[in-house]
């Protein structure tokens, strides 16, 4: 058995089919003990990759978008997808039975405060016809976090990854109204990356056919049996909060497609970030990702 340290730049239920190879035991039929850990910022869990500190980091192929691009590129790259959509969900205080995105129009609204996330959000605005700046883009309170700010009466809306939107329904401060990645499109969203020398080896191979049992795993099981795995993994949510979750991104078919991070879904995310003139040099899908056959 051989030691194999995953680390996560953020931690959710979005990530099911990576938390699911390792709390399926899909790593250890294949030798491994995994180790896992939460980076503090997506920029960490690239260096900590980078510097041979872990094997395999949850990430986004966006990650080589940026002006240190190059330098990350040389060392790493991103194999497979974890998910095919953006993850973020619109949660509304007010209950809405028929929710039209022009009704963000004119609203108060909590949004994550940059990067990828309001870049897809921005996407979505455009695809569904309304203008983002008719949405009054608010801030947390002082002291508080988003969440926080939104359960006090903070919003007309706020702006979520999952489980936290779902949390908010079952706790009756909202009303989840509409999942992003569904106005988005697909596109080359969360990845896997890892360094090029790594991908070269032997635990690459057996890495691969764990995560790709894991995957088919998630794609064929319900989200209730996929929740009761998974719960050790979120102590202090309610498993019924987490297998809602799981149901309304197994909806969307986040984890279907291929597990490759094909050209297609990669140059969708280049077009989601041009168009947020967030782009100083054209990415180059070659330069970011590896095509690698999976089982």
């Amino acid at each position: 058995m051989e030691k194999i340290h995953i680390q996560f730049s953020r931690f959710s239920a979005f990530y099911s089919p990576l938390i699911i190879a390792i709390a399926g035991n899909f790593l250890q039929e294949e030798g491994f003990i995994p180790e896992w850990s939460i980076a503090s910022s997506p920029s960490d869990a690239t260096l900590a990759l980078a510097n041979g500190s872990v094997d395999i980091i949850q990430s986004a192929v966006s990650q080589g978008f940026g002006p240190s691009g190059s330098k990350h590129n040389s060392k790493v790259s991103h194999f497979a997808q974890i998910n095919q959509m953006d993850g973020f969900f619109i949660t509304s205080r007010k209950q809405q039975t028929d929710f039209k995105w022009n009704n963000l129009e004119g609203s108060k609204m909590i949004l994550q405060p940059g990067g990828q996330p309001l870049a897809m959000f921005k996407y979505a605005c455009k695809k569904a016809g309304i203008d983002f700046n008719k949405i009054e883009k608010i801030n947390p309170l002082p002291d508080l976090d988003m969440d926080q700010s939104f359960r006090i009466g903070h919003g007309d809306y706020i702006q979520q990854q999952g489980p936290a939107p779902q949390q908010l329904e079952a706790d009756g401060y909202g009303y989840v109204v509409a999942n992003v990645g569904a106005q988005v499109g697909v596109c080359a969203f969360s990845s896997l990356a890892a360094r090029k020398i790594w991908l070269e080896g032997d635990k690459c191979f057996a890495f691969i056919k764990a995560y790709s049992k894991a995957r088919n795993f998630i794609n064929e099981h319900s989200a209730i049996e996929i929740s009761s795995i998974e719960k050790p993994f979120f102590p202090d949510l309610p498993q019924d909060v987490l297998s809602t979750c799981i149901d309304q991104y197994k909806k969307t078919d986040c984890w279907g497609g291929p597990i490759q991070i094909t050209e297609q879904a990669f140059n969708s995310t280049v077009e989601i970030f041009n168009y947020n003139g967030l782009l100083q040099r054209q990415p180059v899908y070659s330069e970011i990702c590896k095509d690698i056959k999976f089982i």
